[in-house]
């Protein structure tokens, strides 16, 4: 199974403190991958640290950085070289935040905010982290996009989400088209609503204010897809380790949907 090796591979995974790039990053790491962490909070990174330890047994490093500040993102490159080994492979941007407002009523701050955390940092990352891989002559750089960069909500509330996701499809696309001559990979993950820990407790909350417990709920929400479920955090793990392996070496440009068939039907 050398195609999905990742044993003296290293990873950074920005936004790695909690959800699905925590997720990723205990994925990688059981893999074989040794990995380092980012986030502007140190104490969500010390949990997050914690928690993969106890989850597998393996340590992963943590940096602090605001992928929104070059400066910031420079320093925690070259804190993540001197960590791992002097040498990166693999980036995951997983940082981004969701506001849902009507777009009649959408404050424009947010929109600037969320347009910053959710695309510009992206640029940032791969523009440094390109720089490096580059040296190197071999990288993967993963993006965490979402299915709403392909098909709209229904209803209102998903402009600012919907406009930033699709910026980073199409930004992974033209950075596979600049960054491949010298042998790196830019693909993204566009999953569908996922059950992570971080979201159980607002699921909870949104099936009490229906009057159905959670599992009902969760089967609700996962009914629209054809696979009448909704997804769990290791269907896009296993994603981004395929991304991250041997195995799509020859693959970059591609946004890949584990999200139960809905952009079939979408």
């Amino acid at each position: 199974m050398k195609l999905f090796d990742l044993n003296g591979k290293c990873a950074v995974v920005v936004g790695g403190a909690g959800g699905l790039g925590q997720a990723i990053a205990q994925g990688l790491a059981e893999a074989g991958a040794k990995v380092l962490i980012s986030s502007r909070k140190e104490d969500s990174l010390k949990k997050a640290k914690e928690e993969i330890k106890t989850e597998t047994g393996i340590d992963v490093f943590y940096s602090v950085a605001d992928a929104t500040n070059e400066a910031q993102v420079e320093a925690m490159l070259e804190d993540a070289k001197n960590k791992l080994g002097g040498r990166i492979d693999i980036l995951v941007n997983a940082q981004g935040f969701n506001k849902k407002q009507d777009a009649l009523d959408f404050d424009i701050e947010t929109f600037r905010q969320m347009l910053d955390a959710n695309i510009t940092s992206f640029m940032i990352t791969a523009k440094h982290f390109g720089r490096h891989f580059k040296e190197n002559g071999y990288g993967k750089i993963i993006n965490l996009s979402s299915v709403r960069g392909k098909i709209a909500t229904k209803g209102p509330g998903n402009a600012g989400y919907c406009a930033t996701k699709g910026a980073v499809d199409m930004l992974t696309k033209q950075l596979a088209s600049e960054f491949g001559p010298f042998g790196v990979t830019v693909n993204a993950i566009g999953p569908n609503i996922t059950a992570t820990p971080m979201m159980v407790p607002v699921f909870e909350k949104r099936a009490a204010e229906a009057g159905v417990d959670v599992e009902t709920y969760l089967k609700q929400q996962g009914a629209g897809n054809p696979m009448r479920k909704m997804g769990k955090p290791e269907d896009i793990v296993g994603t981004a380790i395929f991304l991250a392996a041997p195995a799509s070496d020859f693959m970059t440009g591609n946004i890949l949907y584990p999200d139960g068939g809905l952009t079939a039907i979408g």
